[in-house]
């Protein structure tokens, strides 16, 4: 609706999970910095936290853009599905046509799928979002994936991304050797106050503002104190603002339209 006053090519707040979009703060480098490391020293497991909206998403989808041809990927987002669907959606992910929906018979594809990958000096990366709703059973199931290797190297490299509960549930007796194979770990924690300016106005950048847009201070200053650096929470009330924006037909975003927005969020009438 807004787009057109402003100027803007798309919607610079929307919460879905662009990587075109994704902001590289100091801790967002260094989580994308683990994962590129992971991946090519082929570490066999990965472990990827965060709180909810702190950007995981977003960074797992910018790296499978900017994986090289010799990387495979897939991506699983569907964490709920039983161990046999989940097996089955992962060998679709991967471009094999699923030709026997026993356990057995897709193992046995996966693994060929892996040795002819190794044979064409290709690696390969699997990552499933929020790992956190997995059951114990099926984390142990996809312990026994690290076991396609060489006597060299990890076959695949697995990326378990999820919700500091992730962290909990790892933590439990009965997955003591899933934890043990995991050699990467990162922690994505939210913006620091001094970047949330920054990531506003790389997200009006990327949406085509030619800089009239103006957020001021006390807006920012407001921005970080309700969201506390949660990329999703700044979207949120960022949009709100701007759409407010709109309809007074201005260009500066204030503390008073930011307060607005939040009211809104928070279901407070006015």
């Amino acid at each position: 609706m807004y787009r057109e006053f402003f100027g803007l090519k798309e919607k610079p707040f929307n919460i879905t999970s662009d990587p075109n979009f994704l902001f590289m703060s100091r801790v967002h480098k260094e989580a994308f910095s683990h994962l590129v490391y992971g991946i090519k020293e082929r570490k066999g497991f990965l472990e990827i936290t965060g709180e909810v909206g702190a950007g995981k998403t977003t960074l797992c989808r910018a790296l499978i853009s900017q994986l090289d041809r010799n990387t495979k990927s897939a991506y699983i987002f569907n964490s709920t599905l039983p161990e046999a669907q989940l097996l089955q959606a992962i060998l679709e992910d991967y471009g094999i046509v699923v030709t026997g929906r026993t356990k057995v018979s897709m193992l046995r594809q996966l693994n060929n799928f892996l040795i002819d990958e190794l044979s064409r000096n290709n690696n390969v990366v699997l990552i499933i979002d929020e790992a956190q709703n997995l059951s114990n059973k099926i984390l142990e199931e996809i312990r026994m994936l690290s076991n396609l290797e060489t006597d060299k190297e990890k076959l695949i490299q697995i990326i378990l991304v999820g919700q500091p509960e992730l962290k909990a549930k790892l933590s439990s007796p009965c997955l003591k050797q899933l934890r043990q194979r995991i050699s990467v770990r990162f922690h994505i924690t939210p913006l620091d106050k001094d970047e949330v300016a920054e990531y506003v106005g790389h997200r009006l950048t990327v949406a085509g503002s030619d800089g009239r847009i103006r957020f001021s201070p006390d807006a920012l200053e407001q921005i970080y104190g309700f969201s506390g650096g949660v990329p999703r929470l700044i979207n949120s009330v960022c949009d709100k603002a701007l759409l407010s924006a709109y309809v007074a037909e201005t260009m500066e975003i204030s503390g008073a339209l930011i307060d607005k927005g939040i009211r809104e969020i928070e279901g407070v009438m006015a």
